[in-house]
Protein backbone atom coordinates (compact mmCIF):
# COMPACT_ATOMS: atom_id res chain seq x y z
CA UNK A 1 0.00 0.00 0.00
CA UNK A 2 1.39 3.35 -1.01
CA UNK A 3 1.47 6.68 0.73
CA UNK A 4 -1.91 8.26 0.05
CA UNK A 5 -0.65 11.85 0.00
CA UNK A 6 2.12 11.06 -2.49
CA UNK A 7 -0.19 8.94 -4.66
CA UNK A 8 -2.80 11.70 -4.58
CA UNK A 9 -0.24 14.29 -5.70
CA UNK A 10 0.97 12.02 -8.51
CA UNK A 11 -2.56 11.44 -9.80
CA UNK A 12 -3.43 15.13 -9.59
CA UNK A 13 -0.21 16.05 -11.40
CA UNK A 14 -1.34 14.04 -14.44
CA UNK A 15 -4.76 15.73 -14.29
CA UNK A 16 -3.19 19.18 -14.02
CA UNK A 17 -0.89 18.41 -16.94
CA UNK A 18 -3.92 17.64 -19.12
CA UNK A 19 -5.70 20.78 -17.85
CA UNK A 20 -2.71 22.96 -18.75
CA UNK A 21 -2.35 21.44 -22.23
CA UNK A 22 -6.05 21.88 -22.95
CA UNK A 23 -5.82 25.50 -21.77
CA UNK A 24 -3.11 26.00 -24.40
CA UNK A 25 -5.18 24.27 -27.09
CA UNK A 26 -8.60 25.75 -26.29
CA UNK A 27 -7.98 28.67 -23.97
CA UNK A 28 -10.71 29.23 -21.43
CA UNK A 29 -13.62 28.32 -23.72
CA UNK A 30 -15.06 26.37 -20.77
CA UNK A 31 -15.83 29.69 -19.06
CA UNK A 32 -18.96 30.02 -21.23
CA UNK A 33 -20.47 26.91 -19.58
CA UNK A 34 -22.97 27.24 -16.80
CA UNK A 35 -22.39 24.91 -13.85
CA UNK A 36 -25.43 22.87 -14.90
CA UNK A 37 -23.74 22.22 -18.26
CA UNK A 38 -20.57 21.13 -16.49
CA UNK A 39 -22.66 18.84 -14.29
CA UNK A 40 -24.13 17.28 -17.42
CA UNK A 41 -20.66 16.87 -18.94
CA UNK A 42 -19.52 15.14 -15.75
CA UNK A 43 -22.60 12.92 -15.88
CA UNK A 44 -21.72 11.84 -19.42
CA UNK A 45 -18.18 10.94 -18.34
CA UNK A 46 -19.38 8.95 -15.32
CA UNK A 47 -22.01 7.13 -17.40
CA UNK A 48 -19.33 6.21 -19.97
CA UNK A 49 -17.13 4.78 -17.21
CA UNK A 50 -20.04 2.76 -15.88
CA UNK A 51 -20.92 1.53 -19.37
CA UNK A 52 -17.35 0.36 -19.97
CA UNK A 53 -17.29 -1.32 -16.55
CA UNK A 54 -20.57 -3.11 -17.30
CA UNK A 55 -19.73 -4.12 -20.87
CA UNK A 56 -16.07 -4.91 -20.21
CA UNK A 57 -14.96 -3.04 -23.33
CA UNK A 58 -15.21 0.24 -25.20
CA UNK A 59 -15.54 0.95 -28.90
CA UNK A 60 -13.73 4.26 -28.60
CA UNK A 61 -10.02 3.63 -28.16
CA UNK A 62 -9.80 5.09 -24.66
CA UNK A 63 -10.15 3.41 -21.32
CA UNK A 64 -11.67 4.76 -18.15
CA UNK A 65 -8.54 6.53 -16.92
CA UNK A 66 -8.99 9.58 -19.19
CA UNK A 67 -12.60 9.81 -18.05
CA UNK A 68 -11.60 9.92 -14.37
CA UNK A 69 -9.06 12.62 -15.26
CA UNK A 70 -11.89 14.47 -16.98
CA UNK A 71 -14.03 14.17 -13.86
CA UNK A 72 -11.27 15.78 -11.79
CA UNK A 73 -10.77 18.60 -14.28
CA UNK A 74 -14.43 19.31 -15.02
CA UNK A 75 -15.17 19.31 -11.28
CA UNK A 76 -12.48 21.97 -10.79
CA UNK A 77 -13.95 23.98 -13.68
CA UNK A 78 -17.38 23.74 -12.06
CA UNK A 79 -15.98 25.01 -8.76
CA UNK A 80 -14.39 27.95 -10.60
CA UNK A 81 -17.73 28.67 -12.29
CA UNK A 82 -19.54 28.52 -8.93
CA UNK A 83 -17.09 31.13 -7.63
CA UNK A 84 -16.81 33.38 -10.67
CA UNK A 85 -19.99 32.69 -12.63
CA UNK A 86 -19.99 31.85 -16.31
CA UNK A 87 -18.68 34.44 -18.72
CA UNK A 88 -18.83 35.32 -22.39
CA UNK A 89 -15.36 36.82 -21.90
CA UNK A 90 -13.13 33.85 -22.63
CA UNK A 91 -9.86 35.59 -21.83
CA UNK A 92 -9.17 34.05 -18.45
CA UNK A 93 -5.40 34.11 -18.21
CA UNK A 94 -3.90 30.62 -18.09
CA UNK A 95 -1.88 31.48 -14.98
CA UNK A 96 -5.00 32.67 -13.16
CA UNK A 97 -6.91 29.56 -14.25
CA UNK A 98 -4.06 27.42 -12.95
CA UNK A 99 -4.08 29.31 -9.63
CA UNK A 100 -7.80 28.50 -9.29
CA UNK A 101 -7.09 24.89 -10.26
CA UNK A 102 -4.41 24.54 -7.58
CA UNK A 103 -6.62 26.22 -4.96
CA UNK A 104 -9.51 23.80 -5.50
CA UNK A 105 -7.25 20.76 -5.68
CA UNK A 106 -5.66 21.85 -2.38
CA UNK A 107 -9.16 22.22 -0.88
CA UNK A 108 -10.13 18.76 -2.13
CA UNK A 109 -6.92 17.23 -0.82
CA UNK A 110 -7.42 18.83 2.60
CA UNK A 111 -10.95 17.40 2.71
CA UNK A 112 -9.61 14.01 1.66
CA UNK A 113 -6.98 14.04 4.41
CA UNK A 114 -9.60 14.78 7.09
CA UNK A 115 -12.05 12.18 5.82
CA UNK A 116 -9.27 9.66 5.18
CA UNK A 117 -8.24 9.99 8.83
CA UNK A 118 -11.79 9.48 10.07
CA UNK A 119 -12.62 6.63 7.67
CA UNK A 120 -9.20 4.97 8.06
CA UNK A 121 -8.55 4.75 4.29
CA UNK A 122 -11.68 2.68 3.68
CA UNK A 123 -11.50 3.68 -0.01
CA UNK A 124 -8.57 1.30 -0.46
CA UNK A 125 -10.93 -1.65 0.04
CA UNK A 126 -13.49 -0.30 -2.40
CA UNK A 127 -13.95 -1.38 -5.99
CA UNK A 128 -13.43 1.18 -8.74
CA UNK A 129 -17.01 0.45 -9.81
CA UNK A 130 -18.21 1.61 -6.39
CA UNK A 131 -16.28 4.86 -6.79
CA UNK A 132 -17.99 5.27 -10.16
CA UNK A 133 -21.39 4.73 -8.55
CA UNK A 134 -20.62 7.24 -5.82
CA UNK A 135 -19.65 9.81 -8.45
CA UNK A 136 -22.94 9.16 -10.27
CA UNK A 137 -24.83 9.55 -6.99
CA UNK A 138 -23.09 12.88 -6.32
CA UNK A 139 -24.01 14.05 -9.82
CA UNK A 140 -27.66 13.16 -9.32
CA UNK A 141 -27.59 15.05 -6.02
CA UNK A 142 -26.07 18.09 -7.73
CA UNK A 143 -28.69 17.95 -10.48
CA UNK A 144 -31.43 17.91 -7.84
CA UNK A 145 -29.87 20.84 -5.98
CA UNK A 146 -29.53 22.73 -9.28
CA UNK A 147 -33.19 22.01 -10.02
CA UNK A 148 -33.96 23.42 -6.56
CA UNK A 149 -32.11 26.64 -7.51
CA UNK A 150 -29.21 25.77 -5.20
CA UNK A 151 -31.36 25.54 -2.09
CA UNK A 152 -30.95 22.70 0.40
CA UNK A 153 -32.71 22.13 3.71
CA UNK A 154 -30.12 19.99 5.46
CA UNK A 155 -27.65 18.73 2.87
CA UNK A 156 -24.23 20.00 1.94
CA UNK A 157 -24.09 22.25 -1.08
CA UNK A 158 -23.07 21.76 -4.66
CA UNK A 159 -19.44 22.66 -4.00
CA UNK A 160 -19.03 19.87 -1.42
CA UNK A 161 -20.31 17.34 -3.96
CA UNK A 162 -17.84 18.53 -6.61
CA UNK A 163 -15.02 18.25 -4.06
CA UNK A 164 -16.08 14.70 -3.17
CA UNK A 165 -16.13 13.76 -6.87
CA UNK A 166 -12.59 15.06 -7.27
CA UNK A 167 -11.51 12.80 -4.43
CA UNK A 168 -13.40 9.73 -5.66
CA UNK A 169 -11.92 10.19 -9.14
CA UNK A 170 -8.41 10.59 -7.70
CA UNK A 171 -8.91 7.43 -5.65
CA UNK A 172 -9.93 5.61 -8.83
CA UNK A 173 -6.82 6.92 -10.62
CA UNK A 174 -4.64 5.72 -7.74
CA UNK A 175 -6.27 2.28 -7.83
CA UNK A 176 -5.86 2.08 -11.62
CA UNK A 177 -2.16 2.91 -11.20
CA UNK A 178 -1.56 0.24 -8.53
Amino acid sequence: MGNTSEQYDKAVKSCQNIFEKKMKDYGSAWRVLRTSSLTDQLYIKAKRIRSIEEKGMSRVDEGIQPEFIGIVNYSVMALVQLEMGYSEDLNLDAAIALDHYKKYIATAKGLMEHKNHDYDEAWRSMRISSLTDLILQKLLRIKQIEDNKGETLISEGIDANYLDMINYAVFALIKLDE
